[in-house]
């Protein structure tokens, strides 16, 4: 009875019909009395408080005034406006109306006491509240109901009377009908446990609060079950794939030990070895390893993923590491080779560049098995590509690849799943990574390698830059190299190629005498590569160019990057760039140049900069600043389908939910028990779409 009741259709809900019910479907996906009872608001009115004139400030949200009402007037000519004072005790405040004007001054009467609610803005130097509502002291309906739920609704809802008023009369409506008694989907005991309000109660309480408390009480239960139910799913298929997919053994020691106690060129940071103990388990396991090795820049993850290869090649199996570029794909060859010499193990390299006669041999050595080690681009999943056993993929940066070239790489093993391994450099907010990532195991480097030293970030203005070119003279005289970083410009590629061709001259003017290179996305892969060298073998100095080498080139003598217009830049973007820094043992330096004038975002961005050197610290900021959807990218966003939980406030909630989801899967991983029914239910109709 209750099931029929949510699934009826919106037109039968008084105040609707058919019109309005296929507008509410085309605008908002409304169809059914639980699609409406689940369009939560976004924001409540709190009309409990009244504010005072005198601490009006623009920086508050909306406020309540009670005052009188006097100088009503029409000003201006041609497009007038409506103006007021508004008058208590402590002063006086305009209020200002630019539409309707005839009507509402029909409706003030001067001198009579008003309840005012409205936003406080800076009007031509002077706070005001534009477009305030009003309603007389006798006939203030707002303290039948002090809280005032506020919806999201679109221009075409507003023409039929569907404002957020609108909408909220609907659901008054609607929740005058909801049955005494609302069928629980989550279990009792978690319930208990968590401290979670009935679902009946959650329902009126999120649209309508009684109280401030039992709104925070609704908000809780609506955010845990929306974390829950995610969590839950992520976990499910983790538990799926450990069932599904067998892996194959490798726990041969004997390579790893070898390069262990002879290769291996410096000692490893307990993050390192904690990250190779978790990863060798998986491979030992006889599951398939589907693992994320996160790590801030320079945290040592290459190590940590040769040393797994080790693992991987003493027992008999071949691996593959795909990497987004070839500029990347290249670095991650040279730096492993060197590695792999110590132990007489062949390593390769195959990208769009190999010439046919090596990717001929290089194919044949592969099928064979004699060549161990692949590195490469997306090459790597072409059909003509065939290993012998392919054991490990190593999937570096995986964010920049598609869901099908991670599933083709993991198919090129006709007898068992290839363990995965995915690499990211980019430091992802907890909070984040257990919501995109719930499904993989993850292992996190969160120390730096011994020795390493923090890169120095200075925050300087424009007015300071003959210091700063002073500065980057002395480091190239002790022998250093610097890079000066100009942003992209999106709007216009073309304005973005001038922007670095002006920033170039201004670099050779003042460094007449010392060689310097440039690099940008425009320039021909041949001509880039011509130029990253020449700087990678010290021939020039200073290497001028746009963020094509966020991720990219690792030059140990480089000491010093420059940013300008540093406040254009995303907070993970700087952070990639002050990384392409500070690789041995000199001290590095970061310069953030921008303008006098910075809006409060960029001056959070560049204090944090300066501050901290930690990725997650920074991430968990950047997250706060753009929300989940700006960070992962649009592609990704909607992945999380997040209606009232917020990742970057509600770590405890997405903790205690995902805690909960693990509870349920260790007792009952089919949800066959009874308490589960209403839980196995909801992820039936959630089905995958909560998944990454």
């Amino acid at each position: 009875m209750v099931s029929i009741f949510f699934q009826t259709k919106i037109e039968f809900l008084r105040g609707v019909g058919p019109s309005k019910a296929a507008l509410l479907q085309q605008e908002l996906q409304i169809e059914t009395f639980d699609d409406l009872l689940q369009h939560l608001p976004f924001r409540y009115e709190d009309r409990t408080q009244l504010h005072t004139i005198a601490t009006l400030r623009e920086d508050l949200p909306y406020v309540q005034l009670r005052g009188s009402i006097h100088c009503i007037k029409s000003v201006g000519t041609g497009r007038k406006r409506l103006t007021a004072s508004l008058k208590d005790q402590t002063g006086e405040v305009k209020l200002v109306w630019f539409r309707k004007i005839q009507w509402i001054r029909g409706q003030l009467q001067p001198d009579a006491t008003y309840v005012v609610f409205g936003k406080p803005t800076v009007y031509r130097g002077q706070v005001c509240l534009i477009h305030p509502e009003l309603t007389t002291t006798a006939h203030q309906q707002a303290l039948s109901q002090p809280i005032l739920p506020v919806y999201h609704t679109t221009e075409k809802l507003k023409a039929h009377h569907l404002d957020s008023k609108g909408i909220s009369k609907l659901q008054q409506n609607l929740l005058r009908r909801l049955p005494p008694s609302v069928a629980e989907a989550v279990p009792e005991y978690l319930r208990q446990r968590h401290k979670i309000i009935g679902k009946r109660g959650a329902l009126l309480n999120i649209h309508f609060p009684e109280s401030h408390e039992r709104l925070q009480q609704a908000r809780f239960r609506f955010k845990f079950e929306e974390l829950f139910y995610i969590q839950l799913r992520l976990l499910q298929l983790r538990q799926v794939r450990l069932e599904k997919y067998v892996g194959e053994v490798f726990n041969e020691l004997s390579l790893l030990k070898q390069f262990y106690h002879s290769g291996l060129p410096f000692g490893l940071t307990q993050a390192q070895k904690r990250a190779v103990r978790e990863i060798y388990q998986d491979l030992q396991s006889g599951n398939q390893m589907n693992r994320l090795l996160q790590g801030d820049v320079g945290s040592g993850k290459t190590i940590v993923a040769f040393l797994s290869m080790l693992i991987v090649l003493g027992s008999g199996g071949q691996v593959a590491m795909m990497a987004p570029t070839e500029i990347l794909a290249e670095q991650h060859y040279r730096g492993l080779q060197r590695f792999a010499d110590s132990v007489d193990i062949r390593i390769a390299m195959l990208t769009g560049s190999t010439k046919p006669s090596e990717r001929s041999e290089l194919l044949a050595a592969l099928g064979q098995g004699s060549l161990q080690i692949l590195i490469g681009t997306h090459a790597l999943i072409s059909d003509v590509v065939a290993f012998k056993n392919l054991g490990l993929a190593i999937i570096d940066e995986q964010h920049r690849f598609g869901v099908a070239q991670r599933a083709k790489l993991s198919q090129k093993n006709q007898s068992y799943m290839p363990h995965v391994l995915i690499m990211t450099a980019t430091p992802i907010p907890r909070t984040l990574a257990m919501t995109l990532y719930g499904d993989l195991d993850v292992s996190v480097i969160d120390t730096m390698p011994v020795g390493r030293k923090p890169v120095r970030t200075l925050h300087c203005y424009d007015a300071q830059r003959l210091r700063v070119l002073r500065f980057v003279r002395e480091q190239i005289a002790q022998g250093r190299q610097a890079y000066m970083i100009y942003p992209l410009i999106e709007e216009s590629e073309q304005l973005d190629y001038k922007n670095l061709l002006d920033g170039y001259e201004s670099i050779c003017r003042a460094f007449p005498t010392i060689p310097i290179s440039m690099i940008h996305s425009k320039m021909r892969p041949a001509d880039k590569d011509h130029e990253m060298q020449r700087f990678v073998k010290g021939e020039t100095k200073i290497m001028v160019s746009t963020t094509v080498i966020e991720v990219g080139i690792d030059v140990l003598n480089a000491t010093v990057v420059v940013i300008e217009n540093a406040e254009y830049f995303g907070l993970a973007q700087l952070h990639q760039l002050r990384g392409r820094v500070g690789r041995g043992s000199e001290q590095a330096y970061c310069i953030l140049m921008t303008d006098h004038k910075l809006n409060e975002k960029s001056r959070t961005r560049i204090d944090t900069m300066v501050r901290t050197n930690d990725g997650f610290r920074i991430a968990d900021v950047d997250l706060q600043l753009r929300g989940p959807g700006d960070l992962i990218g649009v592609q990704q966003s909607g992945v999380l389908g997040l209606k009232i939980a917020d990742l970057s406030k509600d770590g405890e909630i997405l903790q205690a939910a995902r805690e909960a989801a693990k509870q349920v899967i260790y007792q009952d991983p089919a949800l066959i028990k009874p308490e589960h029914a209403g839980v196995k239910a909801k992820l039936d109709t959630i089905g995958s779409h909560t998944h990454p």
